[in-house]
């Protein structure tokens, strides 16, 4: 591949066309000179407008991370455009700088949230070790099989070292794993990366990094335009909502009175659904008085289920999510909130609140706060999308599957 002389007369075109000034960054990979979510040309136009000293120099134009700007990051910029570069620098979930060797051929998932991004993306075949945590045999029966290396919080170093894999992504929440794992894996030659793979509003930024690693850039756009069309759908309904017509909502987590607080992303769903969440002044997974949420009286009430519960895709009958509801709403001065009164007390299950499957959960949320609005809204076909487009699953979420109550009218 002839690369030189495109660089040549892309850098002799700045001089007549500057490009745009850079904008925060949201992808974190060195290469995305211009800081837009994206690596594609205007990235080296960028780059050589920096070596022309005709623009200010930026983070992510040290493509080759070696500390300076020059022809070399030019170079790599291509090849990563290409899909030919022989190694990538990213920042992680963790807001650690960690350089990928490629190609990945072989990847150990600490997570299932990532084992379910790289479904996603269409890289399961380079699964070679799972965590303990993988072990829902509907929904990842082709992982079920593999070698378990523990978990995040307890890896087995020992047996991820046996797998011999490219890179081990887990989750950035535990630092001191973490640490182990790099310590132990990085004379083996492989890189630990934390990818949380679960936080709404961090989702896109993840798969666009695991497109990047795995080579499976166009498959992640794919399910990032898929998702977000129904994410903007919602935001266009909402938007022009006054404050009167949003509904009050205590959001609880799977521990009782943990309320989702401003940091969590049970916080953010509410709000993406266009509702007000009464504990927004609060820390993430506060402990809160009973008293407190009679007082402030939501107008709805919604309740994150326990993967202990009977609930999930190998389920049929609800009738321990039905339990838990009614305990919810048979707690002492519970009969007087508004919530309970109007029967708006929504129980929703893991596998669609804060997973790569988050916008299947913001999708109920909008419908059980604003039924009238979402009329066409059908949070179940859009699961059912997401899992034979995304998943590769045979499932019928007609026939199987628990997964909220009630389902919103």
């Amino acid at each position: 591949m002839k690369i030189y002389p495109i660089l040549v007369g892309i850098t002799i075109s700045l001089l007549l066309l500057l490009p745009a000034a850079a904008s925060e960054n949201t992808l974190g990979i060195f290469g995305n000179a211009n800081g837009d979510d994206t690596i594609d040309m205007q990235d080296i136009e960028y780059t050589g407008s920096i070596i022309l000293r005709l623009d200010d120099q930026t983070q992510f134009a040290d493509a080759k991370y070696d500390g300076g700007i020059d022809i070399l990051d030019l170079t790599q910029t291509e090849l990563i455009i290409c899909g030919k570069e022989k190694e990538l620098t990213l920042i992680d979930s963790a807001n650690r700088t960690v350089t990928v060797n490629k190609p990945v051929e072989r990847i150990v998932s600490l997570s299932s949230d990532s084992a379910e991004a790289i479904k996603v993306v269409g890289a399961k075949e380079n699964i070679v070790g799972r965590s303990m945590h993988v072990n829902d045999e509907a929904f990842f029966p082709d992982l079920i099989e593999l070698p378990s290396v523990g978990s995040a919080t307890k890896p087995d170093c020992e047996k991820i070292l046996e797998l011999q894999p490219d890179i081990v992504i887990t989750y950035a929440l535990w630092k001191d794993p973490v640490n182990e794992l790099e310590e132990k894996l990085k004379p083996a030659n492989i890189t630990v990366v934390c990818l949380d793979c679960y936080k709404p509003f961090e989702l896109e930024k993840d798969v666009k990094r695991l497109g990047y690693i795995l080579d499976k850039r166009d498959r992640a756009e794919e399910f990032i335009d898929f998702y977000q069309s129904y994410l903007i759908t919602i935001s266009e309904r909402v938007e022009g909502l006054s404050e009167e017509d949003k509904p009050r909502v205590y959001s609880e987590g799977y521990g009782d009175y943990t309320a989702h607080g401003i940091d969590s992303g049970g916080h953010q769903m509410i709000v993406m659904a266009g509702g007000i969440n009464i504990a927004a002044d609060l820390p993430k997974g506060a402990k809160i008085d009973p008293e407190w949420i009679i007082e402030q009286n939501p107008d709805v009430i919604t309740k994150a289920v326990r993967s202990s519960v009977s609930c999930g895709y190998d389920v049929d009958d609800p009738s321990e999510v039905i339990a838990l509801r009614e305990v919810v709403v048979s707690r002492p001065g519970f009969n007087a909130i508004v919530a309970v009164e109007n029967d708006r007390v929504c129980m929703i299950a893991p596998y669609i609140n804060t997973q790569p499957a988050f916008f299947v959960g913001i999708t109920y949320r909008a419908k059980w706060f604003h039924p009238e609005l979402f009329e066409d809204l059908d949070p179940q076909a859009i699961h059912q999308e997401y899992l034979t487009e995304f998943q590769g699953l045979d499932i019928d979420l007609n026939t199987q599957g628990v997964f909220v109550y009630p389902e919103p009218e």
